[in-house]
């Protein structure tokens, strides 16, 4: 908008500026051709009022004193010169009579000779302004030329260029509004539109397929923007449906998994309770003197089997039932310190930077997340000759930052990416949900969990929790 009111002024200015050079001229023109005419009845008349006989040596004498009521009559002045180019009479006074050409260019005669024309008219520029000149035959009375008049004109055009400032000024002035309109129009208009598409923006950066996303309502909107809207609003609705569906499917296949796993992790000690029935009865026999000996080992498989089946079930349940957080402002030095009491490797040290490290966490849950990390530390050294677990707690800050360190195998670089997937291990028996359940509880108090470790050289889990738990 603003950029065709700009382009329009420009235009207009120089078609006006065009137009008014174009009438100057056709005016100027015409008002030399309009004094020419006027000289010329002029002269002729008084050629056929003299007494003198009408021959180019006569021109003197009959325009001598006529030549200047003539001129002042028509309000011009004018040159009279002979067939030769030669100046006979002027009608400017004689102190002026120096600046006129006393012989005319041989431009001018050869023209009004071999030409045919009667007419010749010289165009220059003097002191600025345009001037033109005319050069015609003076006939007699029966149409012989007997001399040549110059009629002089210089195009005043101050009157003109007057007028085209004061209309160029006036037409600025109309411009110069016209864009300070355009200008708080665009501004309106872009505000208005920009409005609606950056509430539009704002809603698709806060679209998430978790949550429940909020239409967008505007009134009164452009067509244009009421079909962009309509869109938006549609596919949040295929959207919310689409997230329907997929948590159904997400849930469905994470039973379903959970299913296969309790089904297989169950299933391995079944095999070898079923083998060890399947003997004992083969080979049970009362009269034999070792038969309590033999029902003692039977008894003792069997119930080792159980307790396998039993630490299974426990594991899945603990995992999947998840009970709510309790918050307790505790100690965490001494909850830790509580938590390693459970285990008798004196392998494993302790370290406090202080005695009292106070944050608001669920005793149980803290507990069940060390013994977990420490567990799978004392799994990592079996075949260490000095093992070695270290278990620190320091304060980082508003977190708590508990280190669990080994020495052990460590976990090899292709594994590093799974090692929180629930149902994910490296050893040969275990559920491995026991570091899916820890990340889970750490990140529900807004922590985080980290490890680095080395192949050969061990391990080092990293947990912080904040103090104060939101």
């Amino acid at each position: 908008m603003i950029t065709l009111v700009v382009l329009a002024s420009v235009l207009i200015a120089g078609v006006t500026v065009y137009q008014y050079k174009e009438q100057g001229n056709d005016y100027h023109k015409e008002r030399l051709e309009r004094k020419e005419e006027q000289l010329m009845k002029s002269i002729n008349y008084t050629l056929k009022e003299t007494t003198y006989p009408i021959t180019t040596e006569n021109l003197h004498l009959i325009f001598s004193e006529e030549i200047y009521e003539i001129a002042n009559i028509q309000n011009v002045n004018f040159n009279i010169y002979d067939l030769e180019g030669n100046l006979i009479k002027s009608s400017r006074p004689t102190f002026e009579s120096n600046t006129i050409a006393t012989c005319l260019d041989a431009e001018v005669l050869n023209f009004l000779r071999e030409s045919g024309e009667t007419r010749f008219i010289e165009e220059k520029r003097a002191a600025g302004d345009n001037y033109q000149a005319t050069y015609r035959y003076i006939y007699d009375l029966k149409f012989k030329p007997i001399g040549i008049m110059n009629l002089p004109y210089f195009e005043d055009n101050t009157f003109n260029n007057m007028e085209l400032k004061e209309f160029l000024f006036r037409l600025g002035m109309v411009y110069l509004l016209m864009l300070i309109v355009a200008i708080i129009l665009a501004y309106f208009i872009s505000k208005y539109i920009t409005r609606s598409l950056q509430t539009i923006s704002d809603k698709i950066n806060r679209t998430n397929l978790t949550h429940q996303n909020e239409k967008i309502y505007l009134e009164s909107p452009g067509e244009e923007i009421a079909k962009l809207v309509d869109s938006y609003n549609r596919m949040i609705d295929e959207l919310e449906e689409s997230a329907v569906k997929l948590a159904r499917s997400e849930r469905e296949q994470a039973w379903r998994e959970m299913a296969k796993q309790v089904a297989h992790e169950i299933k391995n000690p079944l095999t070898p309770l079923r083998l060890s029935v399947q003997s004992f009865e083969r080979k049970f026999d009362p009269n034999d003197p070792d038969i309590q000996k033999k029902v003692k080992e039977f008894s003792k498989t069997l119930i080792q089997q159980i307790d396998t089946m039993s630490n299974i079930a426990t594991a899945f349940s603990s995992f999947a039932d998840m009970p709510a957080q309790q918050n307790e402002t505790l100690n965490v030095v001494k909850v830790v310190k509580l938590a390693l009491e459970i285990f008798n490797e004196d392998y494993i040290h302790f370290i406090a930077d202080e005695e009292e490290i106070i944050a608001k966490l669920d005793r149980t849950q803290l507990i069940r997340v060390i013994t977990n990390l420490v567990k799978n530390a004392i799994q990592a050294v079996p075949d260490v000759e000095s093992p070695r677990i270290l278990v620190t707690v320091a304060t980082v800050g508003e977190h708590v930052k508990i280190s669990i360190a080994d020495n052990g195998l460590g976990i090899a670089d292709e594994y590093k990416h799974r090692i929180f997937e629930p149902k994910f291990t490296t050893k040969s028996s275990g559920t491995g949900l026991g570091l899916g359940m820890v990340k889970n509880i750490v990140e529900n108090y807004g922590g985080t969990i980290n490890f680095t470790s080395k192949v050969g050289k061990g391990t080092v889990f990293t947990i912080e929790f904040p103090k104060e738990h939101k």
